[in-house]
């Protein structure tokens, strides 16, 4: 399974909604890198509407990928859904304007949908990855998940306690 499973070709298809299904496993990942994910089961279901200046690519990713926590090193499922929409514009040259607007060649004859599939699943799978026994654990951390900052305000630097202040910090008060 190669590159030619996750090409759609788009030359002769109407200026209406196309549906496409594909089943990403280990060979895909095998194929477009390991570095992130090496092992899932996934479903890609990717709708093209066709127009006549462009294409408004939908895609529905759904399964799950086998990652190595980072704590204890012991592998588990991370469940993926990813809801994504793109847009291929035509135009002179084939470059990507922004994150959801890509201009392709207006004589292209397809679509390569695979790397797209591919980068949707590995901005799904967090940085920190924690098998679901230490989920309870992280949580407990810091139950509001916030981050929490003290520190003293000007009032309280002019309570003394009963010291003597230095006669230079009170003429350097005196300069408020």
């Amino acid at each position: 399974m190669g590159v030619r499973a996750y090409t759609v070709k788009i030359v002769g298809l109407n200026n209406t909604a196309h549906h496409f299904g594909f089943e990403v496993g280990n060979d895909f990942f095998s194929h477009y890198g390991t570095a992130v994910v090496s092992e899932g089961n996934l479903k890609a279901d990717v709708t093209l509407d066709r127009r006549e200046t462009f294409i408004d690519a939908s895609f529905l990713i759904d399964g799950t990928v086998k990652l190595i926590c980072d704590r204890s090193l012991d592998p588990f499922d991370y469940q993926v859904k990813v809801e994504k929409k793109l847009v291929f514009k035509y135009g002179d040259s084939d470059q990507e304007l922004s994150d959801e607007i890509i201009m392709i060649h207006r004589d292209s004859e397809s679509l390569e949908l695979g790397q797209y599939i591919f980068e949707f699943i590995a901005l799904e799978v967090p940085i920190k990855k924690l098998h679901p026994r230490f989920q309870d654990e992280e949580e407990d951390d810091n139950p509001e998940g916030k981050i929490i900052y003290t520190s003293k305000t000007s009032s309280d630097n002019d309570k003394t306690n009963g010291e003597d202040i230095d006669p230079r910090w009170e003429i350097l008060k005196k300069l408020k």
